[in-house]
């Protein structure tokens, strides 16, 4: 009998895959995005939600790529809770940004931000491992947040997303993947001090 061996790790991924694909075959998009409104009037399980539910079916199986892909780059550089403290500041990062600093957005969806921290961690924790290849990475992510904060998102996106992409999510989102893989790094550093004192 063939048995199907996947890597723990691997389930995190598969497990938002199959929650974003329910998400969207209930119909929860509307009610689950991130809401301005909703957030002010205290739901704030929707600064989490928002980045799981999608614009429709195009723009789900695109984000649902790039977390293949992501995962595919860098799945090995974290354990599980470290990729689950990882999702969770990177998420947070993204929509408690767009609450704070773009008030003229109403609502957003999607797992494009939060798939930016994601990378930007990924990226920062892979230069002691493979420098070269992390800097060329980081440098060609660092390019594209530039170009969309300069002339806005990357041409064909919107199409193939189906709707406008709101770039400031992807800013936030890398501000937060680089703040957790910081904080990572910085615990790990000081894990043998702690222990060698004691």
């Amino acid at each position: 009998m063939l048995r199907l061996s996947i890597p723990p790790v691997w389930w995190i991924p598969l497990l938002i895959s199959l929650v974003s694909i329910a998400l969207q075959g209930l119909g929860l998009d509307t009610t689950l995005r991130y809401s301005r409104e909703g957030v002010a009037q205290g739901q704030l399980w929707l600064l989490l939600t928002g980045n799981l539910v999608h614009l429709g079916w195009s723009h789900l199986w695109l984000n649902l790529a790039g977390l293949a892909m992501v995962w595919w780059f860098f799945d090995t550089e974290f354990s599980i809770a470290q990729w689950l403290w990882v999702l969770v500041i990177s998420a947070l990062s993204v929509t408690v940004g767009l609450y704070l600093l773009d008030p003229h957005l109403i609502w957003y969806v999607g797992l494009s931000g939060l798939l930016h921290g994601l990378f930007i961690a990924g990226g920062i924790r892979l230069l002691g491992r493979d420098t070269r290849f992390a800097i060329l990475l980081l440098l060609l992510f660092a390019a594209k947040l530039g170009w969309e904060q300069l002339f806005g998102s990357l041409p064909g996106t919107s199409d193939m997303a189906g709707g406008p992409v709101v770039v400031n999510s992807h800013l936030y989102g890398a501000i937060g993947g680089g703040i957790a893989v910081s904080f990572l790094l910085v615990r790990e550093k000081l894990a043998p001090a702690t222990s060698s004192s004691s």
